[in-house]
């Protein structure tokens, strides 16, 4: 498994090495603007404001999934760290070129890998985002020059955060009947091979650098704990969920390292929120936290049962607990998470082969 990683880093920086003296001179001596963050993605990228008529049609999430506003999130601590604007929601974006290029957010609470019958789930699934991002590619295309846009395209970052809401749909409400399709590993297949045809797509045109975040440990999060209270636990979480989950995460990794092996110019790094998470709640008090059960904000027992109906409802510190609702983390929790994917610590190597960091700083 070591030498896998140092290869992988090798491959990296050769990559970077052979671009640098292509990529320099079509940037030198002209006004070609600095990359952006782009995000595609959940609930972990989106409080609501990116989901139409997200107060009615919820479902199995919060009415308020996160602790004020998207500011709260991973992706977000990230965009300061890399020193670009707050990335907006692209239902509030107003088509400018300047809007265009401080980056857009297209992930929608709730979104999905798989495709779900638009009359059960009116939300934004993953290839309904990517046909909005490459909308905006046109739209830099016509508004900058193609050759601009394609070296704009190139240096900025593009962030995937899925499939969270593909497992709680098929552990606790079946809505698509996926559960009597797929057993565990097949479905696992099945969303990785769909975040691989992603990655392609946006390599094909023209993106670099890639991001793909892993699941984060949802057999802990006090949804499902209040779901399989009577389950067979591990510690404070369900075994048998955080299984599923790892397999996702372990073949989503493994493709990963294919893909950057098989498309030269390729970035792609895995950030493994998993076991960031899990390190936290094996020795809390580490980490300054106190409950790694019980949602700041909900109802029930764990505040499994209805999640965060009214922020006025939340404990007082939000700090020291590990998850904000029902399957989300707390903002202490992902400035822990952001930190660790940007600086490598306190969790290192939660990102792979590089930090992202080292992909932002690329000069691909």
């Amino acid at each position: 498994m070591k030498m896998k990683a140092a290869i992988a880093v090798l491959v990296f920086t050769l990559k970077v090495l052979m671009m640098l003296t292509t990529m320099s001179s079509s940037i030198s001596g002209s006004n070609v603007p600095i990359g952006a963050l782009y995000l595609l993605g959940d609930s972990s990228v989106d409080c609501g404001d990116n989901t139409l008529f997200y107060p009615i049609f919820h479902y199995n999430l919060s009415l308020h999934p996160c602790n004020g506003s998207d500011s709260s999130l991973i992706p977000h601590f990230l965009a300061k760290k890399m020193g670009v604007p707050f990335t907006p929601p692209f239902l509030i974006q107003n088509g400018t070129l300047q809007g265009l290029l401080n980056g857009l957010n297209f992930g929608s609470a709730q979104a999905t890998i798989m495709n779900i019958a638009a009359s059960n789930h009116p939300l934004q699934s993953l290839n309904q985002q990517l046909r909005q991002l490459f909308e905006t590619f046109q739209l830099l295309e016509l508004q900058l020059s193609p050759e601009t846009a394609h070296v704009f395209i190139r240096s900025s970052v593009f962030y995937l955060s899925f499939g969270k809401d593909d497992y709680t749909n098929l552990f606790l409400r079946n809505s698509s009947g996926v559960r009597l399709k797929y057993d565990g590993q097949a479905f696992a297949h099945v969303l990785v091979n769909q975040m691989v045809r992603v990655v392609r797509n946006l390599y094909a045109a023209n993106a670099r650098k890639i991001v793909c975040m892993g699941i984060l440990p949802l057999g802990c999060a006090p949804r499902i704990l209040w779901e399989r209270d009577n389950a067979t636990a591990v510690g404070d979480c369900v075994e048998e969920i955080n299984l599923q989950v790892l397999e996702y995460n372990t073949m989503l990794e493994e493709r990963i390292v294919e893909l950057n092996s098989e498309l030269f110019e390729a970035q792609i790094i895995f950030c493994d929120v998993y076991q960031g998470i899990m390190q936290i709640i094996d020795d809390p008090t580490s980490y300054g936290f106190e409950e790694v059960k019980m949602a700041c904000c909900g109802v029930g027992r764990y505040g499994g049962m209805a999640g965060c109906v009214d922020p006025g409802l939340a404990c007082q510190d939000s700090s020291s607990h590990v998850w904000w609702d029902l399957y989300n983390p707390t903002p202490a929790v992902n400035s822990l998470l952001a930190d660790s994917a940007w600086f490598d610590q306190p969790f290192p190597n939660i990102c792979r082969p590089v930090t992202l960091q080292q992909l932002a700083n690329c000069p691909c």
